[in-house]
């Protein structure tokens, strides 16, 4: 898309909201679930596609949970699917988490995944420009590497998915039912 003088217009989000905490949920829920998850991890992708819509109608619906998603990639095209999300802007973030991982075999085994990420982006009006120009973003880079090594740093994230639940650390895909007893203690607690 042109704009006078021949300038490119960029559909990208601002630095400030592709860098902002990414959640659903009330931000005044009881309990807070700090996941640590890869685009490119098939243990994620479940958890995204079958157990978190069990999460999210049971305990972020009703406003008990809130979670807050952190990238954590785990390889070059984990990357910049993390990368890609972000630009994408606040509004269309999680949808488009939804998309990659919906996606991830597709783009996870080609033999050419730049061109699978750039079809799926393109769900949310993100241009070909737009997808090159935040892939170059140095900062947005550095940003996530410094976020992930951090988690590492502070939780000894070593997989993904990892959660963080009340600060109690929870490793892997869990079946819902594990969650919920999770959960539960953690809402017991708050209340006493």
């Amino acid at each position: 898309m042109m704009i006078g003088g021949g300038a490119a217009f960029a559909a990208n989000a601002p630095m400030e909201d592709a860098l902002a905490e990414k959640s659903i949920g009330s931000p005044d829920a009881p309990v807070t679930i700090y996941e640590y998850a890869s685009l490119s991890c098939s243990h994620c992708m479940a958890f995204h596609l079958n157990t978190l819509p069990k999460i999210k109608k049971a305990y972020i619906d009703t406003g008990k949970v809130r979670l807050v998603y952190n990238d954590f990639p785990l390889g070059g095209l984990a990357t910049a699917a993390a990368m890609l999300a972000r630009c994408a802007g606040s509004k269309k973030y999680f949808g488009l988490i939804e998309l990659f991982f919906r996606g991830q075999k597709k783009w996870g085994r080609s033999d050419t995944p730049r061109d699978e990420l750039e079809k799926i982006v393109r769900f949310v009006g993100m241009t070909s420009d737009d997808f090159d120009a935040c892939l170059d973003n140095k900062q947005l880079l550095a940003t996530i590497e410094a976020r992930k090594a951090a988690a590492v740093k502070k939780y000894g994230i070593e997989s993904t998915p990892t959660f963080i639940i009340e600060g109690t650390k929870v490793p892997g895909n869990l079946p819902f039912e594990d969650f919920q007893d999770i959960i539960e203690k953690a809402l017991k607690k708050k209340k006493n």
